[in-house]
């Protein structure tokens, strides 16, 4: 991401120099044209078909709370580092090989979101065409459309982020302008849900799981904020209008229409307009995963094999297979796979964060090497932090075997309580040894 605003790979390996940051209002806009998508009034949607109101903005708050933690201290460190999350884990415990993980996890999940997005945008596709179109055809018109676009057109695409957004919210207003007017807000609270049930620790994990990856991420952009301060209000801003503004919308529309299926929902009650909006939705956040899933791609390729890949083709890759993925209609696998987002990426934030504001492992020379503009060399770079990846297995353990409480704060406090003792008792043992 440059100052034009395009996407690439500027600073895939070094830091983000200070007059290369961007101000406030540019970095929120990108940020909540992230997280302010249809994936996310689907999640709304599909809470309201499942849960009362009470229950499903209570989901939202705990599951928001986590986000807000997660993603305004890694972003804090990624401000100032001034690198991406894929590159910062190997001096927050993971090490160089350890990193690599981290980077195909952020892959695997960025995949999976580009065959949630495009499976929308084919269903909008078919809806467009009256039926015509079938799925797979429209799953694959819309990939590889998308795909060619994201990869070759990066400058063009600079106009659909000033579009989009002001767009979807518009279209969000009408909907919720039409609820208002036909039908009592008082009545629409206490409808009882008609879907299946899903209880307060699910929902509130698959609310911190539909954003958990782009929390930890959140370095990614956060390298790119001027000092904290701004870190704090992008964070803080993107909840509350990805989050709330728009779960709570999404949630009374699906009790008004009584469905969680988001293309029925825009198009019943936007027209064309809601057609648009999936359309131009689609585009800007998969921009937004294809940049995050590019540089953690870039990481491991370097980290295997000491090269770097171009990005452009990077892109048609990954395109590609998720394309190909999406048109076996994954769509109603949506709730589960947030469930499991949610359990496997906190315990990473968790590492990372106990290693860099509690631990200090690397704090010395992380300090030493910003002064001078440049990376810890490779030598004195960790291969691989043995403790932070059995910390993050048993903290997807954990939160995948109790499901007492939240499973994504389980796994969360499980890996950084696992970690801390891990790296506290070999620090002891190696003082002892002495």
């Amino acid at each position: 991401m440059n100052r034009n605003g395009s996407t690439n790979d500027d600073y895939a390996f070094s830091r983000v120099p200070l007059h290369a940051r961007f101000d406030l209002l540019s970095i929120v806009l990108i940020r909540v044209g992230g997280l302010a998508a249809l994936s996310q009034f689907m999640l709304g949607a599909t809470l309201g078909h499942a849960m009362t109101f009470s229950q499903a903005m209570l989901a939202t708050l705990l599951g928001s709370l986590i986000l807000e933690f997660v993603g305004l201290w890694m972003g804090m460190a990624g401000s100032r580092e001034g690198l991406p999350t894929s590159l910062l884990a190997r001096w927050c415990g993971f090490g160089r090989v350890g990193s690599i993980f981290i980077g195909i996890a952020i892959v695997i999940s960025g995949l999976g979101w580009l065959c949630m997005q495009n499976s929308i945008l084919a269903e909008g596709l078919v809806y467009a065409t009256n039926g015509h179109l079938n799925f797979g055809w429209a799953a694959a018109i819309s990939g590889m459309s998308l795909t060619v676009l994201v990869a070759f057109g990066f400058k063009a695409l600079s106009w659909t982020a000033k579009i989009t957004v002001p767009l979807f919210f518009a279209v969000i207003g009408w909907i919720l302008f039409d609820l208002l007017r036909g039908h009592n807000i008082a009545n629409l609270i206490a409808v009882a849900p008609t879907g299946t049930p899903l209880t307060l620790g699910a929902a509130a994990t698959a609310i911190a799981g539909s954003y958990i990856v782009g929390a930890i991420i959140t370095p990614d952009i956060s390298r790119y904020c001027q000092n904290r301060r701004d870190v704090f209000w992008m964070m803080t801003i993107t909840i509350i209008i990805g989050e709330f503004i728009v779960n709570g919308i999404a949630i009374l529309v699906a009790h008004t229409l009584n469905t969680a299926d988001v293309v029925t929902i825009m198009t019943q009650s936007a027209g064309l307009i809601g057609l648009l909006t999936i359309i131009l939705s689609a585009v800007k956040v998969n921009d937004v995963i294809l940049y995050s899933v590019s540089l953690a791609v870039t990481n491991v390729i370097e980290g295997i094999t000491g090269k770097i890949w171009r990005y452009t083709w990077i892109t048609l890759i990954l395109g590609t297979i998720s394309t190909v993925i999406s048109t076996i209609d994954i769509l109603d696998k949506f709730t589960d796979f947030l469930i499991l987002l949610g359990v496997l990426f906190p315990p990473i934030a968790g590492v990372m964060l106990v290693d860099y504001y509690i631990l200090l492992t690397s704090r010395e020379l992380l300090d030493t090497s910003r002064a001078k503009g440049n990376l810890p060399t490779a030598e004195s770079t960790p291969s691989i932090g043995w403790p932070a990846i059995i910390s993050w297995i048993a903290g997807s353990l954990v939160g995948l075997t109790i499901e007492q409480g939240i499973p994504s704060l389980n796994s969360l406090l499980a890996a950084s309580i696992i970690y801390w003792t891990i790296c506290t008792v070999r620090k002891v043992h190696s003082t002892k040894m002495r």
